[in-house]
């Protein structure tokens, strides 16, 4: 006895639409991909490049590399210029910016000061 056979089975092939449903599984697993992984990264995508869009001079920001600072201006090239600290201007990429920082950003003496 075969396993097909044994397996209830038909020798000799399927039966009509049996080529189909053996892709549904394979089209739940996409969307189960699609919902729980590709459309929330579009989604956070789009939130993020809507954000650097409306950037505007005196935004409090974080950078990708952990530094907060406020934007002073805009350059050239997709470069904004922030402030970090005192007499400290730097100029950075716009894509560089991961977000607007939560709260205000304190100038105070760090632990050594």
């Amino acid at each position: 006895m075969g396993i097909a056979q044994a397996a209830g089975g038909i020798p000799g092939g399927g039966g009509p639409g049996g080529g189909f449903t053996a892709f549904i599984p394979l089209l739940l697993m996409f969307a189960v991909f699609y919902f729980l992984l590709i459309r929330p990264q579009q989604k956070k995508s789009r939130e993020l490049k809507e954000m650097l869009n409306t950037l505007k001079t005196g935004d409090q920001i974080v950078t990708s590399g952990g530094l907060y600072g406020t934007i002073i201006g805009f350059g050239e090239d997709n470069r904004v210029k922030v402030k970090i600290a005192d007499n400290v201007k730097v100029d950075i990429a716009r894509s560089a910016i991961s977000g607007k920082a939560a709260g205000p950003i304190e100038g105070g003496k760090g632990k050594g000061d």
